[in-house]
This record gives structure tokens, C-alpha cells and sequence, in this order.
């Protein structure tokens, strides 16, 4: 049974998202367009419409819980799997809330089971996500500190992710991307462009005013995300982005096969959050031997999470190498150190204030010094770990699934 296509069009404008997935509806017939405006979810209310070829129906929803699982979970999923069943339905148009991240959704798809059985995923097949970004303040708002409760777009009172996490976040993981708003200037349209060259280089790019929704989703390349959801031990420079510096932009790439000193990497945190756009990649941290660390910055703020196991912890076990990916593991083979095997640390950071060399020499003075190294794991256990213990969400049993384990955050 083929499923139904799904778009996803994320943005903190409701205006310009509202505009692009009006586009989509016009350009094929049985478009049924969904938009959850969750500003009343701290009250338990949420306002859901539904727009097909015969008009919009608008309907208030009241949840015994108000936080964005249980909306996902209670009626964004269901209601994705009931427009797919219903006769007539050619595409569905998921018009997210500035709250909703698309790649949060994504994972919900196929990890969150429905209350009567089944996921949303068995109905429905992510197409594209689209991104609608304001071409004269994305990179002002990426690398800023404000939250979205200060921009008035958070969903409860206890969000506290900045605009910078959100905005970059559904940055990286669109396929097409939507410029919007008045006209930008040639410096700051050029600094724009570079920034996204190298951060979504895979995506499609155009003016949300001047684009054909059935042109660009056919021409979608065989290599489009289409809402796949990336392991933390996938490459890092998928799409081939640019490496070299333009318009004050720069790609920085660490790597190291030594492991990182948690009271240095901490103090090293500095430089990820001056003057730079965004970081992500995973280490080896001394203190955390059997784990790889995903690490994730935008702007002001700065994550930690566990990303999964390496494989050098896996034994001869051949059920656990069964799971292992075909790529990760020719990629572990071609580095495999015979003492520590695939540990090693893979970091990329988008600058567009601090100096690349600032980035890597504050990167590797946190490594292990030789003497360190020579402690062997035994030793690096006793370091003083200041990231503290892994975090768990009060709603986790309803929330979708996420590539990594929440274990601290940085603000500036």
C-alpha cells in the first residue's frame, strides 16, 4: 500500500509559512493543508485547522496535558494517519508551528505508536521539508541568545530553547529553503548565502514569492533528506559544502584521536559561542570512554548528548554488529586505532566572527596532554566530569525518540 506524501513547511513567521504552504495547496488538487497553533497549549488548548478543496474547518482541542508530545502524540500523528485513509487525499501539508520542530516530527513518524496501534509513518512518506527563513535577520537570529518565550513563540512556560537552536535546526534539515521578507542588500544577502552554502548545502534555495512547489519537489535530487533523520555517527559533511572561506564565512573542521579533557573542553566552550553560527559533531570524552558525545551549538546555546555506543565496546557479539550501518562501518575501519579502535572526535563549526585558528587551537589545547594519555581509561575516570548526569524528560514516555540522550546545556 503506497503511503501519502507529506510536506513539512517550518518557520518562525506563521505569515510567510502560511503563504508557502498556500502555494502547495494551489499547485496540486487534493492538498489538504494542517496548521496546530499551539500558543494556548500552556492552558491545555490547542487550535487545529484543516484546509482542503472545500474549505477550512477550525477546531479547538483541549489536552489533559500541555506540552508538544502529547499534541504530537494525541492528534498531530493521528490526524496525519486519518487525512492519508481519507479517499481524495493527494498530499498532505503540515504547516508547523514556530514551536514544532520538523526534525522532532520526523522522528515521531515512525517511533511514536499511536493510541489504538501503528504509527503515523505507515500512512504517510515525508516528501520535503520546507524551511521559510527571513532573509534580513537569519543570521542575526541564529547566532543570538533570545529564547522563544522572548519572541512571544514558545509553547509553554517552561521552553527554554533559544531561536537560535529552533531556526538553525530546521536550517540544516530542509530540503528546500524559502527566502522571505524586504529585499537585503549585497553584503549581507552574500554573508547569507555563504552561511547556508555550508550548512544546508544540499537544499534547494529561492525566494518564497517566486517559487513553483511542483517545479522544486520534482527536482528534488535521489540524495534529498526527505525528513531522514541522521545518526550521530554519520558524515558530517554530507553534501560536500565549501571549505573555504567567503563573504566572513567559514566551515572549521576538527578531528582528533586522542580523547578531550572535560574540565578544559568545558572551558574551551567559550570560543563555540562567540562569533560563531553553529557546531556539531561528536567526540571522545576521557570520562565517558564506552559512549561517543554528540555535541550541538547555535549561537549562545551549547548541547551535550549521548550518542550511542562506539563499536570498539561491541565485542565479537554478531546481533550487535547485525545493527550496525554499513557505512559506519567501513567509516570505523579505515581509522580503527588497535588500542581504542573507533574513538576519535569529528567537529565542524560555522564561524562567522572568530578566526578558524582560534576555533582549533582552543579545541586541542582541551585534548589529553601525553602524560594524561598514558593514565589509560582507569585513570581518565577519576577526572572531574563538570557535565553532570544524563537528563530525563518528565513526558518521555510519550516523546518521540531523539538520535541522542540530553546530558547538559550551555548558555552564554
Amino acid at each position: 500500500m503506497s503511503r501519502t506524501p507529506l510536506v513539512l513547511v517550518a518557520g518562525l513567521s506563521p505569515a510567510h509559512t502560511a503563504r508557502a504552504a498556500a502555494d502547495l495547496q494551489l499547485a496540486a488538487p487534493g492538498t489538504v493543508v494542517v496548521h496546530h497553533d499551539v500558543r494556548g497549549l500552556a492552558e491545555g488548548v490547542v487550535v487545529r485547522s484543516v484546509r482542503d478543496d472545500t474549505g477550512t474547518e477550525q477546531t479547538a482541542l483541549e489536552l489533559a496535558h500541555g506540552c508538544l508530545s502529547c499534541t504530537l502524540r494525541l492528534d498531530v500523528l493521528p490526524l496525519l494517519r486519518e487525512l492519508a485513509a481519507r479517499p481524495g487525499t493527494a498530499r498532505i501539508v503540515l504547516q508547523l508551528d514556530p514551536a514544532l520542530e520538523p526534525e522532532q516530527l520526523c522522528v515521531a513518524l515512525d517511533a511514536v505508536e499511536l493510541p489504538d496501534g501503528g504509527t503515523a509513518g505507515e500512512a504517510v512518506q515525508v516528501e520535503a521539508v520546507v524551511a521559510v527563513l527571513e532573509a534580513a535577520s537569519w543570521l542575526a537570529d541564529v547566532t543570538g541568545e533570545d529564547t522563544l518565550a522572548e519572541r512571544g513563540l514558545a509553547a509553554t512556560a517552561d521552553d527554554e530553547r533559544t531561536v537560535a537552536q529552533v531556526l538553525l535546526g530546521a536550517t540544516g534539515f530542509a530540503d528546500v529553503l524559502l527566502l522571505a521578507g524586504p529585499p537585503v542588500e549585497d553584503w549581507p544577502a552574500a554573508r547569507l548565502h555563504a552561511a547556508l552554502e555550508r550548512w544546508a548545502p544540499t537544499a534547494r534555495v529561492g525566494a518564497v514569492d517566486h517559487w513553483r512547489p511542483a517545479r522544486v519537489l520534482a527536482g528534488l535530487p535521489r540524495t534529498a533528506r526527505r525528513g531522514r533523520v541522521r545518526h550521530p555517527h554519520d558524515a558530517l559533511l554530507a553534501g560536500q559544502p565549501p571549505l573555504d572561506a567567503d563573504a566572513g564565512l567559514e566551515l572549521v573542521r576538527f578531528s582528533a584521536r586522542r580523547p578531550f579533557h572535560p574540565g578544559r573542553l568545558h572551558e574551551a566552550f567559550d570560543v563555540l559561542l562567540d562569533g560563531v553560527v553553529g557546531t556539531r559533531g561528536r567526540l571522545w570524552l576521557a570520562t565517558q570512554h564506552g559512549s561517543a558525545v554528540w555535541l550541538e551549538s547555535a549561537g549562545g546555546g551549547l548541547q551535550l548528548g549521548d550518542a550511542g555506543q562506539w563499536l570498539a565496546t561491541l565485542g565479537d557479539d554478531p546481533q550487535l554488529w547485525a545493527q550496525v550501518d554499513d557505512e559506519r562501518r567501513v567509516a570505523a575501519a579505515l581509522r580503527w586505532d588497535p588500542v581504542h579502535g573507533d574513538r576519535d572526535t569529528q567537529l565542524v563549526v560555522l564561524t562567522h566572527r572568530q578566526p578558524a585558528g582560534a576555533i582549533t587551537a582552543a579545541l586541542a589545547a582541551a585534548l589529553l596532554t601525553d602524560a594524561e594519555l598514558a593514565l589509560g581509561p582507569a585513570g581518565w575516570a577519576a577526572l572531574e566530569d563538570p557535565f553532570g548526569a544524563a537528563h530525563t524528560d518528565p513526558c518521555e514516555a510519550s516523546s518521540p525518540a531523539d538520535p541522542t540522550t540530553h546530558l547538559s546545556e550551555e548558555n552564554r
